[in-house]
């Protein structure tokens, strides 16, 4: 039961503190992570795909292994009391998730585009995507916006909460700098393509149970039928192996229709459509952006009450068997 319950602390914490404004862990991970990576990822290690690689890997763990050691020694003195047993894991895991933080961020894009306010939704939507912004029209800003709440829904929210059920504070201490090193050195340009490739695979790795998991949430508390017809025919098409699933079948769960080619770097990158086809589902938009934020806290409320449910049972068969 202990589980369930830092599961809803770290909730409550989130629901009423947000993201922590000021002395983040993750600000100061991000730091030390600047200095690995300018002992490790030098010029030269770029010209051979072998030692670019190797150079990451060993970045990678230098830069994340310690923490996770902390993490199982907090783990450890945790398990001494109960009730630090609960208080210890659902601050940990408070500090590994972003709810609120994401919620916070797509509403930030929807009530300008309300207003119509292309400016300050094209401003607002740069702050969470990679994407080119400054041309972008009303529909690709929702477009954008929608696709990252349902994404990140997956990152930020629903795959610590996995890892932390399933290895505790160590778990979710691994999963959420291994994301964190994805998202800072997981790009295929001259910089990250080699050195970055440990950090981007192993954080898909990390994701595939978990997206898999949110998609079928994403599905369930939302257009079924529609959510799994596109995730079975769309996932395949898109690059990523984890954002595929959960951004087809969270534009099916919603019925908006989204994907299509965007710009990123300067680069007009051709994607597949997620999603109906666009004479048959919503066009994205405000709306789209809010029905998004309100599957994710749909799904989440599922998972918690699954987790209940799971450790209830569990609790009343350890209790028969005894």
């Amino acid at each position: 039961m202990s589980l369930v319950l830092s599961v809803l602390l770290a909730l409550v914490l989130d629901r009423l503190l947000s993201e922590p404004k000021r002395f983040h862990p993750l600000v100061g991970f991000g730091a030390i992570v600047a200095n690995v990576e300018k002992r490790f990822n030098r010029s030269q290690n770029q010209e051979k795909s072998v030692a670019g690689r190797i150079f990451g890997s060993c970045a990678w763990v230098w830069a994340v292994l310690p923490w996770v050691s902390v993490g199982l020694v907090v783990h450890q003195l945790s398990l001494l009391d109960p009730v630090l047993e609960i208080v210890l894991g659902g601050v940990v895991l408070y500090l590994a998730i972003g709810w609120q933080s994401l919620l916070q961020h797509a509403l930030a894009i929807a009530e300008p585009l309300e207003k119509e306010d292309l400016a300050g939704a094209r401003q607002a939507v740069g702050m969470i995507v990679s994407r080119d912004t400054s041309e972008l029209d009303d529909v690709a800003v929702a477009s954008a916006a929608t696709e990252s709440v349902l994404e990140n829904g997956a990152d930020a929210i629903f795959s610590a909460i996995f890892w932390f059920c399933v290895f505790g504070i160590p778990g979710v201490v691994l999963y959420r700098l291994s994301n964190t090193l994805d998202a800072m050195w997981g790009y295929k340009n001259d910089r990250y393509l080699y050195f970055g490739w440990a950090a981007a695979r192993i954080d898909d790795l990390l994701n595939y149970i978990p997206a898999r998991l949110t998609a079928l949430s994403y599905a369930l508390v939302g257009n079924t039928r529609l959510a799994l017809q596109c995730w079975n025919a769309q996932a395949v098409t898109w690059k990523s192996p984890n954002a595929g699933p959960v951004m087809a079948a969270g534009a099916g769960a919603i019925n908006v229709s989204l994907g299509g080619a965007a710009v990123y770097h300067g680069q007009l990158q051709s994607r597949p459509r997620l999603g109906p086809e666009p004479d048959t589902g919503n066009v994205p938009s405000a709306k789209g952006i809010r029905l998004a934020c309100g599957l994710v806290n749909r799904a989440l409320l599922l998972w918690f009450s699954v987790l209940g449910c799971v450790v209830l049972v569990l609790n009343i068969s350890t209790g028969a068997g005894l």
